[in-house]
């Protein structure tokens, strides 16, 4: 008779419900391995020592080899969890070799467009899924509003409407029809808040915010998120009021999961428990800091080796009660066994690698993404060359006129890792693609023009002028807890042979097409900037292109906003092209060739001096006087501002209702004329004007945005509607209100007081 088969526990049984599993498990777990599952760990070190040392619960920064080596790891463990596999594939797969790269955060904003953004991560999701990931680290819902941070590239700008809108979009894009569908991957909003608040945009410093200052700008984006089902956030590094956001109970537990009902997981930042103890300073040891993190609702630790035996030490000494380990960890359990992982879900498929990531359709879209990202901010005419040229089969534009010739100069003419930005392969952050993507997938401006010139052009080129490099810290290799200091940037010195040939170039061509910007020795975490000025020897190569009397046509490569030198007021046009991803270069030739429309609007203001900042459009009313003594505080382009190749004229702005209840919707109509031969898409953005509120608020605040197509001499009617609900403030007493009185709705082409129609209601209580 045969000994009879030991039960299955019911943690392995697939059919019982997640609540009984996760319970089930969690009773069978020793001390050491619920802590385990509470750390996420740097897959580049010791595997064997983070998989069944430490009995992690998640990786990240695992490469294709490697995330098959952990799971192998974890099936010599007692009990067999699964690892969460986690990277920052903010946009696009990062770090595998030949995935989509799309443009950055900041380059999808400026398409305005929420379904884009859904399409264009649910695109993404379906590649980092089939390489073994089960979680991204976007979106980023900061809020810009200091442009010398280094981290601008990653946010959707400075609006938290918009920001909230294209967050949501993009958690949808991720998490696709469920944790169950083979193709989702967790998304994560951070950082959770008010990271980007930072002084004299410096990164992770103390932020000067109060609760009311939170619940008025930055927590509704995060509230967004939550409340499209965003399943993981991700902590701030910096403190508030002299409080870490790790030890920031009120956050973490009062607003995020107790008013909000987040039922998610909470994940801190890179060692931000360790930092309290050897940065931030509020804590004696990492037994004292375990306490703090799990006490405030923590629930996975990021990088901090030191929380495993620190927190199992705090418990064995009475300074941490078990049940509030129990509490984190069936918050990572849950999501667990939702991805379906104990059943050998989302593990790396080869199949599906061949199959997705690089794949013609995401390419496609990744174009899509690229010109829709594309803001044409001046021109004087220029553009499009030629008046505008039309493609033919091969997708090279077709002209019966003469032959012409383009110059395309610049350091980001021909630099495919500018272009990418950061988080992309070679911008320093894993050590398995020292030379970044493949290049022969990276469309520069140079290979576009190239590719889509009349094929009896020429075009010519020459880099003009370096950026710069990076160097080592002078400070020393490390920080105190062992982690590697970054390198700094240093700006190259000033080349006249180099510009002398981007001179020459200039005065044998009939265009230049000058691309500047940054490069990723400018951007990034840890790379924020003192100042916003052109570097390197730009400048200087912008003025003798100008000075040639050839047409220049500027074109800003970049992660955020510069201000630009004089000169760059004598140019033909200028466009921004923020870090437009590996099919930019082709978005940006058709653009200039009039292939395609430009239709993309600022999400962020740029201001025309450093000194300027903070020059978000949205500044609490009441100064003395609207400037400075010696610059005016006038942008040098406004939020929402962006041109297409025909003037638009707004008109008969009209209101439905002029008086509403609170529960009542503002609607009205407003005429959008096209004034010139070329169709233009319209962004239609709608701001709401509270006239006088019990406390200090903004002019004016985006409440919607309408896209229409208006052909070429028509006019279309648009209507527009936001509800009462959202016309809110923050009172005194930090509660979100509508208050009843009179209220002005603001509709037209852009954030400038100049480009909008005005019409006003009354709500009554």
């Amino acid at each position: 008779m045969s000994p009879m088969a030991e039960p299955q526990p019911l943690f392995s049984d697939p059919q019982a419900s997640v609540d009984a599993r996760v319970e089930d498990l969690l009773a069978r777990m020793t001390l050491p391995e619920k802590v385990g599952q509470m750390l996420q760990l740097d897959a580049r070190g010791d595997l064997a020592d983070v998989v069944t040392g430490k009995l992690a619960g998640s990786l990240l920064h695992a490469s294709p080899a490697r995330i098959e080596q952990a799971a192998e790891l974890v099936a010599s463990t007692r009990l067999q969890i699964p690892l969460l596999m986690a990277d920052d594939a903010i946009h696009g797969h990062s770090f595998w070799p030949g995935a989509t790269i799309l443009p950055t955060q900041l380059g999808m904003a400026c398409s305005w467009d929420p379904a884009l953004v859904e399409r264009a991560a649910r695109m993404a999701a379906t590649e980092v899924a089939a390489a073994g990931l089960h979680w991204t680290f976007s979106p980023v819902l900061c809020i810009a509003r200091d442009t010398r941070w280094g981290r601008v590239d990653e946010t959707f700008g400075e609006d938290p409407y918009l920001i909230g809108e294209l967050g949501a979009a993009m958690v949808a894009g991720y998490q696709g029809d469920g944790l169950d569908d083979p193709t989702a991957v967790l998304a994560c909003a951070k950082h959770f808040a008010g990271y980007s608040e930072t002084q004299g945009g410096r990164d992770a410093s103390e932020a000067d915010l109060t609760p009311r200052k939170l619940r008025s700008w930055f927590l509704p984006p995060f509230e967004r998120a939550v409340r499209a089902g965003c399943r993981t956030v991700m902590i701030g590094y910096q403190s508030i009021d002299g409080v870490p956001v790790t030890a920031n109970r009120w956050l973490l537990q009062d607003v995020l999961k107790d008013e909000w009902g987040f039922a998610g997981t909470l994940v801190t930042d890179w060692d931000n428990v360790g930092r309290m103890v050897w940065e931030q300073k509020v804590c004696a040891d990492d037994v004292a800091a375990a306490v703090v993190a799990v006490t405030a609702g923590n629930d996975l630790v990021m990088t901090t080796p030191a929380f495993f035996e620190a927190a199992q030490e705090a418990v064995t000494r009475g300074l941490l009660a078990e049940s509030a380990i129990d509490e984190a960890v069936r918050r990572i359990l849950r999501l667990k066994f939702e991805l379906g992982l104990f059943e050998g879900a989302h593990r790396p498929d080869a199949g599906r690698q061949r199959t997705v990531i690089g794949s013609a359709p995401h390419r496609l879209l990744n174009l899509e993404v690229a010109r829709r990202g594309l803001v044409l901010l001046r021109n004087d005419g220029t553009l499009p060359l030629a008046g505008g040229l039309i493609a033919g089969p091969d997708g090279r534009a077709i002209e019966a006129g003469p032959a012409r010739t383009v110059a395309v100069v610049g350091p980001n003419a021909d630099d495919p890792h500018a272009q990418l930005g950061d988080w992309a392969g070679a911008s320093g952050q894993v050590d398995w693609m020292p030379d970044g993507h493949p290049r022969e997938l990276v469309s520069t401006v140079l290979d576009g023009v190239r590719a889509a010139v009349p094929s009896g052009w020429t075009v010519t080129h020459a880099p003009g002028a370096r950026i710069g490099t990076l160097v080592p810290d002078p400070e020393g290799e490390l920080f105190p807890d062992g982690q590697p200091r970054p390198p700094v940037f240093a700006p190259a010195v000033d080349d006249p042979q180099l510009r002398a040939q981007a001179v020459e170039a200039a005065r044998a061509a009939d265009w230049v097409v000058a691309v500047l910007g940054d490069d990723v020795s400018l951007t990034g975490e840890g790379r924020s900037t003192a100042t916003l000025d052109l570097q390197g020897g730009q400048i200087a190569l912008l003025e003798a292109l100008v000075a040639t009397g050839t047409p220049v046509v500027l074109v800003l490569v970049q992660g955020k906003p510069s201000t630009l030198p004089p000169v760059a007021e004598q140019v033909a046009a200028v466009v921004q092209a923020f870090n437009p991803g590996m099919a930019g270069g082709q978005a940006v030739a058709e653009v200039l060739l009039g292939l395609v429309e430009p239709s993309g609007r600022l999400p962020i203001t740029v201001p025309r001096h450093v000194g300027q900042l903070p020059v978000f459009y949205n500044q609490v009313r009441g100064q003395h006087g609207s400037r400075y003594a010696d610059l005016t505080q006038d942008p040098l382009f406004a939020f929402g501002e962006g041109l297409g190749y025909a003037p638009i004229g707004y008109e008969d702005l009209r209101l439905t209702e002029q008086v509403l209840t609170p529960d009542g919707t503002v609607r009205a109509t407003v005429r959008v004329r096209n004034l010139g031969t070329r169709p233009v898409l319209e962004t239609v953005q709608v701001y709401v004007s509270d006239t006088v509120t019990s406390v200090t608020w903004a002019d004016r605040e985006l409440k919607g945005f309408v896209q229409v197509q208006v052909p070429a001499g028509e006019a279309v009617e648009v209507q527009v509607e936001v509800p009462v609900a959202a016309c809110t403030i923050v009172d005194a007493a930090g509660r979100r209100v509508v208050e009843p009185g009179a209220f002005e709705l603001l509709v037209g082409h852009s954030s400038r007081p100049a480009d909008l129609l005005r019409a006003g209601f009354e709500v009554r209580a």
